[in-house]
């Protein structure tokens, strides 16, 4: 009895289960027939068609500026600061009197060697009267002679030594921080001042070698750096060429000038060179935003009439890998993989599939523009 109680009980338990294994079943089976015939609702997008533009041809480069004339003036000689005449920071032109060391010892010297010319001028040319009469041997007018060209020396000696302590500015530019005080005694090339000529100014670069056809002095260049006003543009052109290439790195240095009167751009500042070659590039472009990136293709979602037998109407997308170019302003251009007048979708494409239906809304559709100018810049 025991025995046929515990079978009826087992039978009533797989019973039991086959019954809420069915139930289970037939649901799961449900859900995946309501999926299979479930449609995903069109997902509205912007769009635009692909657009043929010329472009300039660039080369690009990253630059070094640098003054049409810099130095740092340095002590020629030894000796004690008397006055410093020049205020750092100003603009001072060529010959102005920066800093006098002293030369008093020299003053006094030059006195000296002022008279001893005047009295060997004196002895020269009685010499020389004398000569004439035959008065004199030729041999002491020789000695007059030497006499006076040797006081004359000593005179230019001591002028030399006061020139070189009367420090002047060489050339008009502006002038930098001091480095010495009056009082101090400064040695022979030691550092006084800064001095840099700063309109105009180079931009020193470097061009591959495989681009030095293509480039030569005359051609316009376009500079932008963070030092400048957002946006802002300074022009110039090229100036030289270096003859000879980098050995090292096959690249030829190219320096251009620019004009700077506003004094915004500084020798040592880095800045990007554009140079414009006089050809143009005609290309097909697409808004940037229109690409889905990936590491193993980039791609876009071209908007397409959904086929009649696809049970579908209105519009899909068909994802279509493309090979892209450079890239300018809001634009991109495309090497590969689109044609001319056909319509991708430009914003919002990161959540789209292949296939998938959509509706074109432009009405909030972003501007896209080849050269941008954001007001929060």
């Amino acid at each position: 009895m025991k025995i046929k109680t515990i079978l009826l009980c087992l039978a009533g338990v797989v019973i039991v289960v086959g019954l809420l294994a069915g139930t289970k079943a037939l649901q799961i089976r449900a859900m995946i027939s309501q999926g299979k015939q479930l449609k995903m609702p069109p997902e509205v997008v912007t769009a635009t068609a692909t657009q043929r533009q010329s472009w300039e041809s660039l080369i690009t480069a990253v630059g070094s500026l640098k003054a049409v004339q810099g130095v740092e003036l340095t002590a020629e000689l030894t000796g004690k600061v008397a006055s410093i005449a020049f205020e750092p920071g100003t603009w001072v032109k060529a010959g102005d009197l920066l800093v006098q060391q002293d030369i008093s010892a020299e003053t006094a010297q030059l006195r000296a060697a002022e008279a001893a010319v005047s009295l060997a001028k004196i002895n020269f040319e009685r010499a020389k009267k004398m000569l004439a009469t035959k008065v004199v041997a030729e041999s002491s007018y020789d000695n007059a002679d030497a006499q006076l060209k040797q006081a004359l020396a000593q005179a230019d000696t001591i002028r030399a030594t006061i020139a070189k302590k009367t420090i002047r500015a060489p050339f008009s530019g502006r002038i930098g921080i001091r480095l010495v005080n009056i009082g101090q005694i400064i040695k022979e090339g030691e550092a006084i001042v800064s001095l840099q000529a700063l309109d105009p100014i180079f931009v020193d670069f470097l061009v591959p070698q495989q681009q030095l056809p293509q480039i030569r002095p005359g051609l316009p260049v376009r500079i932008t750096s963070d030092a400048l006003p957002a946006g802002r543009v300074v022009t110039g052109k090229i100036t030289a060429l270096n003859p000879d290439v980098d050995a090292a790195s096959r690249n030829i240095r190219v320096q251009a000038t620019v004009a700077n009167g506003d004094e915004l751009l500084r020798p040592g500042m880095f800045a990007n060179v554009a140079i414009v070659l006089p050809e143009q590039n005609p290309v097909l472009t697409i808004p940037a935003t229109a690409v889905l990136y990936a590491p193993y293709s980039d791609s876009v979602f071209i908007v397409e009439d959904a086929k009649a037998e696809e049970g579908k109407s209105g519009k899909v997308v068909r994802q279509q890998f493309v090979r892209l170019g450079e890239k300018r302003g809001d634009f991109v251009a495309v090497l590969s993989g689109l044609k001319a007048e056909e319509t991708v979708v430009s914003t919002g494409v990161f959540k789209l599939r292949n296939g998938q239906g959509v509706v074109v809304d432009n009405t909030l559709a972003p501007e896209f523009k080849l050269a941008p100018q954001p007001k929060d810049s």
